[in-house]
């Protein structure tokens, strides 16, 4: 990892895609925007797991990266278990992301309310959960890179400028 404050992973929660019946077009998305954005980018594919999508998040945290993203599993249909996986990996929640997420494409998309992502800390890594599409990724990757860097910043002590 050239530079910490730049290194992400990109994971998307996805059991059709984890199998390979079903092209994950949200992850490799996200993966791009992000790298044309300058960060350094590793992608990976759960299934619609709690424990595999937590292990996912531990295993990027462990590694040191500054940013998480998830895509898939925020709904409301019963395999949808990203923010409970999330949740309880977090130490501090800023719901502000989370809300700013959902509300950009409230007006045109009224059902991007029903996403249930989370966003927060977990030690100095910015996790984020995006909904399993690519237009939720398209429209949420600005908000997201938004504030990124300057919360890799902060969480190493970085002043608030």
């Amino acid at each position: 990892m050239e530079n910490p404050d730049r290194s992400a992973t990109m994971i998307t929660v996805s059991d059709r895609s984890a199998e390979g019946t079903r092209e994950d077009l949200s992850g490799p998305l996200g993966t791009r925007l992000l790298e044309e954005a300058g960060w350094e980018v590793e992608g990976v594919v759960v299934p619609d797991d709690r424990d595999a999508i937590a292990g996912a998040i531990l295993a990027a945290v462990d590694a040191g990266v500054a940013l998480v993203v998830t895509t898939g599993g925020t709904g409301l249909g019963p395999r949808d278990v990203t923010p409970e996986a999330t949740g309880p990996l977090l130490d501090r929640q800023i719901p502000g992301i989370a809300e700013r997420l959902r509300a950009i494409v409230a007006d045109r998309l009224p059902a991007s309310m029903l996403s249930r992502g989370l966003a927060g800390l977990r030690g100095r890594t910015l996790v984020v959960n995006l909904a399993g599409s690519p237009g939720a990724v398209q429209d949420g990757m600005p908000v997201i890179l938004s504030v990124a860097a300057h919360v890799a910043d902060q969480v190493r002590g970085g002043d608030h400028t």
